[in-house]
């Protein structure tokens, strides 16, 4: 049991480290003007790979219930506002700020999983989160790039994150749903909504004046996003069942080592200042801390 919550946790913090950066460079590098189109093409990935996927006999896919898609809106919800505020946080933010503030998703999940799944951490782990959280703080605090819009982006993509995982974590408990199921309710339930948001938002006129269209770079890094959005989020659900919603979550802060020190180099949008750097590493070190004291293999001892 121990190697599937491991090599999940590891198949998760990749693919997650991986579509932070395609999609950074898309929306920033490549001045990207809508993030909305973007969630819709791996929105559109995911459900042409699982259609391709089931008619080749590769995987099972149950096909489509009104019962169950009923019972799945919930989760189709937080998945929604996930992806997309997501996206926002993304294009709004530079990456190491993006990186140190999602770390309060974990917070908010701890106390999802105390509150509604009746687990409590040991207090090394809880310890380890509020370092984070503080470095959070210190960081912000002196963030030379803040953004109203970013940070709203970020904290709502936050609560979704938490709400997502613990409600994800219920369902394949109680539910005997596969993760390829979830990942076709998810996707085809939160389809037509964000066509409709892109039309309403005026994100058609800002796809329409685009200049980038033509660029074989950008429609590499696009496909590659979307492809991403599938492979993250079925490693994520993968990381969900054989773990709990708070591995997942810190699982997820792994890569965002990388992520805070690499982004201060990529998309070209982080401003450096001593106060803020110092809140970067002290919120790292603690993240690092914090996936020590939650490895996977023993997660059976902590619960």
């Amino acid at each position: 049991m121990w190697f599937e919550r491991v090599a999940s946790a590891l198949f998760y913090a990749i693919a997650s480290l991986m579509i932070t950066f395609a999609n950074k460079i898309v929306l920033t590098s490549y001045r990207f003007s809508s993030f909305q189109a973007l969630a819709l093409g791996q929105i559109g990935i995911t459900l042409i790979l699982l259609k391709i996927l089931k008619r080749s006999q590769v995987i099972n896919l149950a096909n489509f219930d009104v019962k169950t898609a009923w019972n799945v809106v919930p989760l189709a919800i937080f998945y929604f506002g996930n992806i997309l505020f997501g996206l926002g946080g993304t294009k709004s933010l530079n990456l190491p700020m993006f990186s140190v503030l999602r770390r309060f998703s974990v917070l908010m999940t701890m106390y999802g999983e105390l509150y509604i799944l009746k687990k409590k951490k040991s207090f090394s782990i809880q310890f380890s989160i509020y370092m984070m959280i503080a470095g959070a703080v210190v960081a912000a605090s002196n963030d030379l790039t803040f953004d109203v819009y970013g940070y709203t982006f970020i904290t709502l993509n936050n609560f979704f994150t938490a709400a997502n995982g613990i409600y994800t974590k219920k369902k394949l408990d109680t539910m005997k749903m596969g993760e390829y199921d979830l990942l076709y309710y998810n996707a085809l339930l939160t389809l037509f909504p964000m066509i409709i948001l892109s039309f309403y938002s005026g994100e058609v006129d800002k796809l329409i004046a685009y200049d980038e269209w033509f660029n074989p770079g950008f429609w590499f890094f696009f496909l590659l996003s979307s492809l991403m959005g599938f492979i993250l989020n079925y490693s994520w659900m993968l990381c969900t069942r054989y773990n709990s919603p708070l591995t997942t979550t810190v699982t997820g802060c792994l890569k965002n080592i990388l992520v805070t020190y690499l982004g201060m180099l990529i998309g070209g949008d982080y401003i450096f200042s001593s106060l803020n750097f110092v809140g970067l590493t002290i919120s790292s070190v603690s993240s690092n801390r914090s996936q020590r004291s939650k490895n996977p293999k023993n997660e059976l001892k902590l619960q």
